[in-house]
C-alpha cells in the first residue's frame, strides 16, 4: 500500500495538469428542445394504405440556422446569437418531428419517415424552413416555412408560406426557447389544417 504521504503528494502533482485539460467549451444551464401540444397517444398498431399516409421530410434550412444556436435578427444584413440557447438537436430535425406529431393528430393520417419505402404514401410534404430564431427590433420568435406538397405521385403539387410569430419576454434563452416551441406550434396546427383539406 502507498503511504499516506506519497499518496498525497501524487494527487497534488496531479492537480495542475487536471486544471490545464479542457473538454470542450462549457455547456450551458441547459438545453432547448420543441414539445408538440398535439402529440398523438399510444396506440396498438393500425393498418395503412396509402391514401391514409404522408412522408414529411426534414426541412432544408439556410447557413444562419444550419446550427443548434438561436439567430438572432439585428438587422437586414447582421445576425447574432441569444447566448447560452441551445437545441437539443438540428432545428430543422426538431421541426419534421413536432409536424409529424401534429399532423398525426390533427388529421388522422399515419406518418411514415421518407427512407420508409415499402409504401408509397398519398402525400409528400417538404420545404423550406427560411427563418427560426428572434427578430431583435420587435423580440418576436420568428419562424417562416415554405411548403411544398405532392400527391398523386408528384402529378399535384401545392406550395404555401406559413409564418408564426411569438413574444418573448427577454432575448435569453429560457423565454426565447418557450416563444419559438409556441410559434412553431401554431405553424405546425395551421400546416396540418391545410394538409387536411387536401383531398
Amino acid at each position: 500500500m502507498i503511504p499516506y504521504v506519497k499518496r498525497y503528494l501524487i494527487i497534488t502533482a496531479a492537480l495542475p495538469l487536471s486544471a490545464c485539460i479542457s473538454f470542450g467549451a462549457k455547456p450551458p444551464p441547459s438545453l432547448l428542445t420543441l414539445t408538440s401540444a398535439a402529440a398523438p397517444t399510444a396506440n396498438s398498431g393500425i393498418i395503412v394504405n396509402a391514401n391514409q399516409a404522408i412522408s414529411i421530410g426534414v426541412p432544408t434550412v439556410p447557413q444562419a440556422i444550419a446550427t443548434t444556436r438561436v439567430p438572432v435578427s439585428v438587422n437586414a444584413t447582421a445576425i447574432a446569437y441569444v447566448e447560452n440557447a441551445i437545441w437539443v438537436e438540428a432545428p430543422a430535425r426538431l421541426f419534421q418531428r413536432l409536424l409529424s406529431e401534429t399532423i398525426t393528430t390533427k388529421t388522422g393520417k399515419t406518418v411514415l419517415d421518407p427512407k420508409q419505402t415499402a409504401l408509397v404514401p398519398a402525400m409528400q410534404l417538404s420545404g423550406q424552413l427560411l427563418r427560426f430564431g428572434v427578430d431583435e427590433a420587435s423580440s418576436d420568435a420568428v419562424i417562416v416555412y415554405d411548403a411544398v406538397l405532392t400527391r398523386d405521385a408528384g402529378k399535384t403539387v401545392m406550395t404555401r408560406r406559413f409564418e408564426a410569430r411569438s413574444k418573448a419576454a427577454t432575448i435569453t434563452a429560457k423565454p426565447v426557447g418557450e416563444a419559438l416551441n409556441l410559434a412553431a406550434n401554431k405553424i405546425a396546427t395551421e400546416i396540418a389544417t391545410w394538409v387536411g383539406e387536401v383531398k
